[in-house]
């Protein structure tokens, strides 16, 4: 699949999970007010779930057989959870206490700013298949899991 290609898949996936985020964020932040750090970190968790079934199943279908599906889940959270998480609640901190951003539009600026890291991270990495060699007996294929 063309780079550009799966780049627009990867967008349409992440425009549908910052959908999920912010509708997320705003519940959370409304119930826990004041707790934006804890809201940002629970609704980004919701995110990384919804991202991972959306992008093994349509971002990087062409590479389920070659990559398990519980290897695929830690390198994402890994990854893309660390840019995520690390990034977003960084740079939400700072446009919220210092810039006194509000907190939605805090949250769009820093996924902005995740977004082309966090796609690098999945094609090269969390969603790579295998290097050669026949995939282990231990392994599940994504087709038994039900995510083909």
């Amino acid at each position: 699949m063309k780079i550009l290609h799966r780049c627009g898949r990867f967008t349409l996936v992440g425009a549908m999970g910052m959908v999920v985020q912010l509708v997320a964020l705003a519940l959370l932040n409304h119930w826990m007010p004041g707790r934006y750090l804890v809201a940002s970190a629970a609704a980004l968790e919701l995110t990384l779930v919804h991202n991972f079934i959306w992008h093994i199943r349509y971002t990087w279908r062409d590479r389920r057989e070659d990559v398990h599906w519980l290897h695929a889940l830690v390198r994402f959270h890994l990854s893309n959870g660390a840019v995520s998480i690390g990034g977003n609640l960084a740079v939400m901190w700072v446009l919220v206490h210092y810039a006194h951003l509000p907190v939605l539009m805090s949250n769009l600026i820093a996924i902005a700013c995740c977004s082309m890291a966090n796609f690098g991270l999945g094609d090269r990495w969390a969603f790579a298949g295998r290097r050669g060699g026949a995939e282990s007996d231990s392994t599940v294929p994504l087709i038994a899991m039900g995510l083909r």
